[in-house]
């Protein structure tokens, strides 16, 4: 024998009020992130992979110089690619092009902008961003859940009270969404090459200031309340 079928909206003696809450709230990121690309040309294919195998060290050394500051460092793209004349009947290659991408995720502010300073330094290397984000386990992501439970319980005693009636019990509560945290101020911000430095004075560190991350939560509630007094 099965048992009632549900009643999604309730009974007369036994009515529910449904609400979604959506709060939002801005929090300071936790983790910058930068990428970075050496480059290397030339006409011989073993100059150019030498050359670019060189710029890459130098630029993942510097990175790794800063130790724990550097929270994760991954490389992205690897490419050599033979560029042919424009003219003439048969193909020939007039030069290589080499590039090498990658992403630098820190935890330190202050760092991220004297490292910035000192990629864009090197030899052929181009740095862009940063990207501002929030780590998975920071404890803005069980705020932001909080808040929209304790909104949605809110909203629906507005509700019970307009109707003069009160809340008795929660019947389901789900959560919509979570999104990822959302910079107010996209990125990236574009990119600093060490082109043109040469024979220059070291630039100081570049400050860069973070932007505020907005965090949404979104959860939907059923309620079952009191007969409301019509």
């Amino acid at each position: 024998m099965t048992g009632q079928p549900s009643r999604p909206y309730g009974t007369p003696t036994a009515p529910r009020v449904a609400v979604r809450a959506k709060p939002t709230s801005k929090s300071t990121p936790t983790s910058p992130v930068i990428g970075i690309t050496v480059t290397a040309r030339g006409t011989d294919r073993g100059d150019t992979l030498s050359d670019l195998t060189r710029r890459n060290t130098a630029a993942l050394d510097l990175v790794r110089s800063y130790g724990d500051v550097v929270e994760r460092l991954d490389t992205g793209t690897l490419a050599i690619t033979p560029q042919l004349t424009e003219r003439g009947r048969r193909e020939r290659v007039r030069a290589y092009y080499g590039h090498v991408r990658t992403t630098a995720e820190l935890t330190d502010f202050t760092t991220l902008g004297e490292l910035t300073t000192r990629l864009a330094q090197l030899d052929l290397t181009s740095v862009d961003g940063p990207w501002w984000a929030l780590r998975p386990d920071s404890p803005v992501h069980r705020a932001a859940h909080s808040t929209a439970v304790h909104d949605a319980v809110r909203r629906a005693r507005a509700y019970a009270e307009a109707l003069d009636a009160t809340l008795v019990a929660l019947v389901e509560l789900s959560d919509s969404s979570l999104n990822a945290p959302v910079s107010a101020d996209y990125g990236p911000y574009g990119a600093v090459s060490a082109e043109g430095l040469d024979g220059a004075e070291p630039p100081d560190a570049i400050h860069l200031q973070p932007a505020r991350q907005i965090v949404t939560a979104q959860v939907e509630a059923h309620f079952v309340m009191t007969p409301p007094r019509l």
